[in-house]
């Protein structure tokens, strides 16, 4: 499961940031996951939950963003949402290919100090 190493890489992060805030503990953090990540939002959630208490940050809530994947069609350029799928096929002229705006993220996108 990756999604330990992603958790304690992120952890490392938060504690860095309030460490040099001086900021005594951690109240919130939120990622911003996108679909095609390759990262399982609920995974993520429970290695967080497993690293949490034994960190300054025992008592922060984790907040994940799921963010839908958005692609544009190569032939046409309409954009759409693939899905979770690896298969992109324009649902207007059934191209196959296109450019991935939106989806792949995988962001530490605010932390707030108590």
């Amino acid at each position: 499961m990756h999604e330990l190493g992603i958790a304690q890489a992120a952890l490392q992060h938060v504690l860095a940031q309030a460490e040099r805030a001086g900021a005594a503990r951690v109240g919130r953090i939120v990622l911003r996951i996108g679909e095609l990540s390759g990262v399982d939002p609920d995974s993520l959630r429970f290695a967080f939950e497993a690293i949490l208490p034994t960190s300054a940050a025992a008592d922060a809530q984790l907040e994940i963003e799921a963010i839908t994947a958005v692609a544009r069609c190569r032939s046409c350029n309409l954009e759409y949402s693939p899905g979770p799928t690896a298969l992109f096929e324009c649902p207007h002229c059934r191209a196959l290919g296109a450019d991935i705006l939106h989806g792949r993220e995988l962001d530490l996108v605010r932390i707030d100090f108590t």
